[in-house]
């Protein structure tokens, strides 16, 4: 897979988590905040995928 199809499958994902999310616990919620959710979750799964595959120093 590609850069390009990685993020797109993260994007979708994420903000459909984040519509859930929202609705389910904050109903009145404002598109604004379902954003800045949804760009949350795409920036932490990037932030496990750099921890994961950082090379660890040898002793």
């Amino acid at each position: 897979m590609t850069n390009l199809s990685v993020f797109i499958i993260r994007a979708v994902i994420g903000a459909v988590i984040a519509v859930f999310l929202c609705r389910f616990f904050y109903p009145a919620a404002n598109l604004f905040y379902v954003a800045g959710l949804a760009i949350l979750l795409v920036g932490l799964a990037y932030f496990s995928e750099y921890l994961r595959n950082r090379k660890k120093p040898r002793p």
